[in-house]
């Protein structure tokens, strides 16, 4: 396409953009949200300096240098755990600390050091990008006849600026002109929106000229368009240019960060600059979304603080029970010395030392609370996000894509999805369509089996879809094997039609209109191998590519297209041969959502004028002409039968236009599209609506989706362990109901429940009053839902399953406040739900009920930007990376190639990701509390004095050296049983959907456990301590080696805890529990060698007391054992007289080795 610039066309105008005849010069309406003024080339000016708009450097940073430091300290202090902290370790400087506050500040310095180190170096790579891309070099034109390189940051709005082959857009820019004559452009938007076919780009006529230095140099433009937004596919304004006002739209619109391509150069003037441009209007974080885990651990943290005050409140008690009785010559204790007694010991002022014994206790049971526990999840989930991107089982060959964490705080959910919500086109399929039928002139052409029909074939029959010969005329109709190249897009069989055989049809005129729709009626770019010669087609949709592919195969070869032409070798079958023929695109009116059509309007080479139409057949046949309806009914009964057969159909239609007609519609389209308003889409919807009126229908056409590979069995497996599954489609209902066959979704042993509003009965109500319609409408949906509930209720012990499908009217009333929860509850009992002919919104609508009303895990999966509102209200989104771009998967918490790899990402790794960090969180609450008991029960034997039973800097230790590695090897390699076991026995995902392994019994059994191993390490401890003499020379043991001896028995015991609660060891495991238990003794000989000012009572206490003594080594044996002789009996109990499933699948496993 590049090269030598073409002749000029002054013609009309590509598309829907007036270029002929431009309306009045006005204002063009205006209006909160469309007050935005740009000077084209004249930025300097004092009216546009005074407008103050910003420059287009960006920033994307979370910080500044000014602001890091207190902004994080802030993120940091949110977590209630860290600002305990904080408060201990400034009360650590008084008097009332039991420790040095060095010991207390060091672990929470660490943790919040460590998290904002992290931070720093995102936001540092961070600013490098924006460094990075704000000095990136542009060419800007200066005014005098010349370009010069500048930065993009230094662009301002109302700047000219020449955009080179290959080369971003450095801001949104309105496109002038390029190397191409007609003023055409090429441009890939996959930083935008992931898609990564080209879109065509065109410029108003008027500008076209403009295509070198001094041609600029009296360029002076006045645009007035809407404010900065989000919109990236809208955009409404217009420009005053040599006294006339021309519209402009998206088409003339160059977003930043989109790339040139195909073409050599273009010219535009800059309109939005930095952070008013689209794509940074849509840069924002994704919804902020929390694990169900997450939130009960907090509750936990919670119980943990009414814990720590409830001991300290009990100690405190105590503490001035007996402080009172000091003055009392019988209770006296000669040390104390009460009559010289300071305000922390003042038997005059009890509450007063209660108080100041309360706060001491605090500082003293601080240890309950696990610091650690947050960085520690943190490391874990990136860890288990790193497997699951590398796992080789989830990579897709065909498009070099592997799975994707995108964000790590929602490993563990995947373990408890309850209900899976799944768009169907490009989720469930290939999106890559393939012509393979079609109805012309009431005649059906077309021959083979779909996948819904195999599925039928197989026995999978839905009741009132009989599998039958299609109601097609099969005249004369042979479909010999021929063996033809493989065509992509093309899957279409009738010798009728092939080889130029349609020519014989008795209605071979009808034959020729049809196709030449197809070939007319897009928006595709023909893309020429210069090799080959063969032409292939850039389409925005795969529908659109399969029906210009189709018209080619069948003789009518689109093959240039111009911003006012489109061109053809197309079949004559007057004279027998091919000919080129140039059709003049006067408007294209664009498909919608909304509209559900498109059209063109073309003027033939014989100066005809005719509009071609193509669209859901529901539009299409509410506007045909009298004389139009010819083949309405036989068209209807094939677009049924190939719905039931689970294609995609649209009907296509044309009508012919007078000049005097097309000139008056015209005018008043320009001034539509001339409005600078928020209603101009509807203005220029409702004047399309005028040309797009008494069609002559042609016929109707059938695309195949086919299914991915491997979802039929994935879904079979989903439903096998438990999973609802729901489809929310835009299909008609039949061809859904199909579909769902095809992909085992649905069976034959179902009950289907169907609720729709597509009956005789309520065609019939349609034609009263609004308000009357509306109220019956509602009233039979209601009625539908309640009979249908009424039905499950009575049949719901039996071994049936139900399946509900609903179509996209009738779930609008079931989604209104009276109905959600009726409709929510018949959904729930139902196996499987799909819902028909959904808007986007209706999907997200969808998954907000789910969530919020099963209070379950939801996973919403999709490919589309349609879907992008479902997968941020689900609590997990799952994009797919298919060929509808990557707006989902910029959307999405997880990304896939493929529909199939959801079953081992739930499965595999959501079992094992789940069962981690609930084994991980229970074990960090056990061994926290075992530590913080000792200290309580250690102070409950010392009168409640404040004093702690180990030396300061072993409690600072605990949680950052000596037990925080095995529990991070805990939360990353551990496994019950291998991914093939989960695979082979889905219904181990159950653990999770009914949170088995962190539900309250087992987090309290946990915390229990820990009460227990604190009761037995202090007591054990101590009797077989302090009751006889530890050395040979008769001595009994003080607290420092009392302390030393409890501390090592509780680093043994916790470790070898959590090796009894392994399922699954590895080296990793092995290195780090047992080099956890020597990094204790390794520290013990460090620490007690520096001066006693420092090691206090840790001063050689290993090296001189306690490794010479025979009863160190042997009650540290003793006491371990007994602090895990619990946990063995109880889980050995439990596993032979109440064993859960997963107990028997791994009794099963260990039997078959």
């Amino acid at each position: 396409m590049p090269g030598k610039r073409r002749r000029a066309l002054h013609l009309c105008e590509m598309g829907s953009f007036p270029c002929a005849r431009p309306p009045p010069a006005g204002d063009g309406g205006g209006g909160a949200g469309y007050s935005r003024v740009v000077y084209c080339n004249d930025p300097g000016c004092p009216e546009a300096t005074q407008l103050d708009y910003p420059g287009n450097a960006i920033s994307t940073t979370r910080y500044t240098v000014a602001n890091f430091i207190p902004k994080s300290l802030f993120e940091q202090f949110r977590r209630v755990a860290n600002v305990f902290f904080l408060i201990v370790g400034i009360v650590s400087f008084s008097p009332l600390a039991p420790y040095r506050a060095v010991s207390v500040l060091l672990p929470l310095i660490v943790v919040v050091g460590a998290t904002m180190i992290k931070e720093a170096f995102e936001d540092w790579r961070r600013k490098k990008q924006d460094i990075e891309v704000n000095n990136r070099k542009v060419q800007v034109y200066d005014g005098t006849r010349a370009f010069y390189q500048t930065e993009w940051k230094k662009l301002r709005v109302g700047d000219i600026v020449k955009v080179e082959k290959d080369e971003f857009f450095p801001a949104d820019l309105l496109f002038l002109s390029s190397s191409f004559d007609d003023g055409i452009c090429y441009v890939e938007t996959m930083n935008l929106d992931g898609e990564t076919n080209l879109k065509r780009k065109q410029c108003l006529e008027v500008t076209t000229t403009l295509h070198n230095e001094c041609s600029f140099h009296k360029f002076k433009a006045l645009i007035r368009c809407e404010d900065p937004n989000e919109k990236l596919y809208s955009f409404i304004g217009t420009m005053q240019y040599q006294g006339a006002q021309y519209p402009l739209a998206p088409q003339q619109i160059l977003l930043r960060d989109s790339k040139l391509r195909n073409t050599q150069h273009i010219y535009g003037v800059v309109i939005f600059t930095g952070h008013d441009t689209k794509v940074m209007q849509n840069a924002m974080d994704p919804p902020s979304k929390r694990s169900n885990i997450e939130r009960r651990m907090d509750k936990i943290v919670y119980v943990l603080f009414s814990g720590l005050v409830l001991i300290a409140s009990t100690g405190s008690i105590f503490f001035g029970i007996k402080t009172k009785g000091e003055i009392s010559d019988r209770n006296y204790r000669w040390y104390i010395r009460p009559d010289k007694s300071s305000i922390y010991f003042d038997p005059s002022r009890v509450a007063l030392a209660a108080f100041f014994h309360f706060l001491t206790s605090l500082m003293l049971y601080g240890c309950l609370i696990p610091i650690s526990l947050y960085i520690s999840i943190e490391i874990v989930k990136v860890l288990q996000s790193t497997f699951i991107n590398q796992d080789r089982e989830m990579y897709c060959e065909e498009t070099d894509k592997p799975a994707c964490a995108r964000t790590s705080n929602l490993n563990e959910e995947l373990g408890q999805v309850n209900t899976i919500l799944s768009d169907k086109t490009g989720t469930l399929t290939c999106n890559s369509m393939e012509f393979v039928k079609c109805s012309i002139g009431g005649v059906g052409y077309g021959s083979g089996l779909s996948e819904a029909e195999e599925a039928v074939r197989r026995g999978s029959q839905y009741e009132s879809s009989e599998l039958k010969d299609p109601p097609i005329s099969s005249e004369g109709y042979n479909c010999a094997a021929v063996t033809r190249k493989s065509v992509k897009g093309f899957n279409f069989k009738d010798d009728r039609l092939m080889n130029r055989q349609w020519i014989k049809e008795p209605q071979s005129d009808v034959i020729q209109k049809f196709f030449r729709i197809l070939a007319i009626c897009h928006t595709a770019i023909p893309l020429v191998n210069n090799s080959s010669g063969d032409i292939s087609y850039e389409a925005e949709s795969p529908d659109e590519a399969a029906f210009v592919t189709a018209a080619r195969e069948l003789g009518f070869q689109f093959y240039e297209r111009t911003q006012t032409s489109i061109s053809l070798h197309e079949f004559d079958p007057n004279i027998g041969r091919k000919v080129d023929r140039t059709y003049k695109l006067l408007n294209i009116l664009e498909f919608s959502s909304t509209r559900k059509r498109m059209s063109v309007i073309v003027k033939t080479e014989e100066d005809q004028l005719l509009l071609f139409c193509k669209g859901a057949d529901s539009v299409i046949f509410e506007r045909l002409a009298k004389n139009g309806q010819e083949f309405e009914a036989k068209t209807k009964c094939h677009i049924n039968y190939y719905s039931e057969a689970g294609l995609r159909t649209l009907a296509i239609a044309y009508r012919k236009l007078s000049v005097e007609e097309y000139k008056k519609w015209h005018e008043e389209f320009l001034l539509a599209k001339s409005s600078v308003n928020a209603d101009r889409d509807a203005i220029v919807d409702e004047t399309a609506e005028k040309i797009e009126r008494d069609l002559i229908l042609v016929g109707a056409t059938a695309v195949e989706d086919r299914l991915q590979k491997g979802v039929p069995e994935c879904i079979n497996k989903l439903a096998q362990a438990g999973i609802k599954i729901w489809i929310l489609t835009g299909d008609k209902l039949e061809t859904a109901i199909n579909i769902g066959y095809a992909c085992q979704v649905l069976r034959k042993c179902m009950k289907q429940i169907v609720i729709t509003l597509d009956t005789p009965d309520i065609d019939a109500l349609k034609k009263g009053e609004n308000n009357a319609i509306e109220k019956a409408l509602h009233e039979s949906v209601a009625k539908q839902i309640r009979d249908a509930h009424s039905q499950v209720s009575v049949l719901k012990g039996s071994s049936g399953l139900f399946a509900l499908i609903i179509d996209g009217n009738s779930l609008a009333f079931a989604l209104s406040r009276s109905l959600e929860n009726l409709f929510l509850d018949l959904a729930v009992d139902c196996a499987f739900v799909i819902c028909c002919r959904t808007s986007p919104k209706q999907k997200a609508l969808v998954t907000r009920l789910v969530k919020r009303s099963t209070r379950k895990t939801t996973l919403a999966i999709g490919d589309g930007a349609n879907d992008v509102g479902m997968l941020q209200e689900a609590d997990i989104g799952v994009g797919i990376s298919g060929v509808e771009g990557m707006q989902a998967v910029m959307s999405s918490d997880f990304a896939i190639a493929q529909f199939r790899f959801l079953e081992r990402l739930l499965l595999v790794h959501g079992h094992w990701c789940y069962r981690r960090i609930a084994a991980m969180i229970c074990y960090f609450f056990y061994k926290n509390i075992t530590f913080g008991f000792i200290l309580f029960w250690f102070e409950a034997h010392a009168f409640f004095s404040g004093q702690p039973a180990y030396n300061d800097w072993y409690i600072s230790f605990y949680n950052v050296a000596f037990t925080s590695l095995p529990v991070i090897a805990l939360g990353v390699f551990d496994k019950d049983v291998p991914s093939r076991i989960c695979l082979k026995f889905p219904s181990l995902h159950q653990d999770g959907v009914h949170n088995i392994f962190f539900s309250w019994p087992r987090i309290l059994g946990w915390m229990l456990n820990g009460v227990c191993s604190s009761v037995i390490i202090y007591y054990f401890t101590t009797s077989a301590i302090l009751q006889q003499p530890f050395n040979k020379d008769g001595h009994g043991a003080g607290t420092d080696i009392l302390g030393a001896a409890m501390y090592t028995c509780v680093v043994w015991t916790v470790n070898c805890q959590l090796a009894l609660c392994l399922g699954y060891f590895t080296w990793i495991h092995h290195v780090f529990i047992w080099g956890s238990i020597f990094f204790w003794y390794i520290f013990l000989i460090i620490y007690g060698s520096f001066p006693p000012t420092i090691s206090t009572t840790a001063y050689r206490v290993f090296l001189e007391a306690c490794a010479p003594s025979p009863l160190y080594w042997l009650s540290t044996l003793f006491v371990v054992i007994s602090a895990l002789l619990p946990y063995f009996l109880y889980s050995t109990f439990q596993r032979t007289f109440f064993p859960k499933y997963y107990n028997i699948i791994q009794s099963v496993r260990l039997e078959n080795h």
